[in-house]
């Protein structure tokens, strides 16, 4: 057993996962550094819990290779596991178990020194404000609650590295928010906190992100940096009267590259923004969709998303016409 100190919580090189003939994992490579907020995004199935499932021993690569902790992924997996706090996408709590009882289960399955278990779980409880439901049975908690407790039992044994997968997937925003100022205050204390999420608001809390695409890691960098090198094209916020109906029109225009719902309007992507402003306003008012704006703005993470997708899409469906 030998570990590999460096600066770094994770170094990932050219990690793969083939399920058969299915490639999950296409040549993964990152670094997360110690007592860094790295979120891992993309949509449903796009890789990223079956990357969190090799970093934290559950499944072994298929090729490439990687530390967690400064342990080795294709060989030190248990040791792995010792070092780490893991919380799945589905809660892994007993509902027939109080909030108490939960804690000291997971207090002996972390072999938490029998001295030591009753300040930790004071301390889990005081964390995850569920001092006032420790004698309530898990099952009536709601998903916040339970999303809490989930937390509070994944670093009882007090890691330095914690993996969260898609944690606050099925919960509503209050309740999201709050668990990511649990979260920052976990990382304001040394802790490396490893996430996946498909919620794009949520990037934004991150102090770096990998963007993942059918396997691929397809961009890493801060969220200010990945709106600002990564997305060349402008973007048009567009207010208007029926935009449901309004979109497709839009969208054949020569000057608009693409055109999206968002919200109660549209997120318009395009070249050269006054030329497509004028040329947007035109139509709208030709075919009388009442204006309430038209203004170019700074991208959102989403916007910088789906203009990498598309522009992915549109580079595959080009070498499959020349091939």
């Amino acid at each position: 057993m030998t570990t590999i100190e460096t600066d770094y919580a994770v170094v990932v090189r050219d990690l793969e996962k083939h399920f058969g003939k299915f490639v999950a994992v296409d040549r993964v490579s990152f670094e997360v550094s110690r007592g860094e907020i790295f979120g891992f995004l993309g949509s449903n199935g796009a890789g990223k819990s079956t990357v969190i499932r090799m970093l934290v021993g559950l499944l072994t690569p298929s090729s490439g290779s990687g530390t967690v902790a400064g342990y080795d992924v294709l060989t030190e997996a248990e040791e792995i596991k010792k070092h780490i706090g893991y919380m799945s996408q589905k809660f892994s709590l007993y509902d027939d178990l109080t909030v108490e009882e939960n804690i000291n289960f997971y207090s002996g399955i972390y072999r938490i020194d029998r001295v030591k278990r009753q300040q930790r779980k004071e301390w889990v409880l005081e964390m995850a404000g569920l001092r006032d439901h420790r004698y309530s049975r898990t099952s009536i908690l709601s998903g916040g609650w339970k999303q809490r407790l989930a937390l509070g039992c994944a670093v009882l044994h007090e890691p330095k590295i914690i993996f969260l997968d898609e944690p606050t997937s099925g919960v509503d925003p209050i309740s999201r928010r709050q668990f990511w100022d649990l979260i920052n205050d976990l990382a304001g204390k040394g802790v490396t906190i490893f996430v996946t999420t498909h919620y794009m608001d949520e990037a934004e809390y991150c102090d770096r992100l990998g963007l993942m695409d059918r396997g691929e890691l397809i961009a890493v960098g801060t969220p200010q940096s990945v709106k600002s090198d990564l997305m060349k094209d402008d973007i048009l916020d567009i207010l208007c009267q029926r935009p449901q109906d309004a979109i497709a029109d839009i969208g054949r225009l020569a000057s608009v590259k693409d055109v999206a719902l968002f919200g109660r309007g549209l997120h318009v992507v395009v070249e050269d923004s006054e030329v497509a402003a004028t040329d947007i306003r035109r139509l709208l008012e030709d075919n009388s969709f009442a204006i309430e704006r038209i203004e170019k703005i700074s991208p959102t993470l989403e916007d910088v998303f789906v203009s990498l997708i598309e522009a992915r899409d549109k580079a595959t469906g080009a070498r499959k016409v020349a091939g």
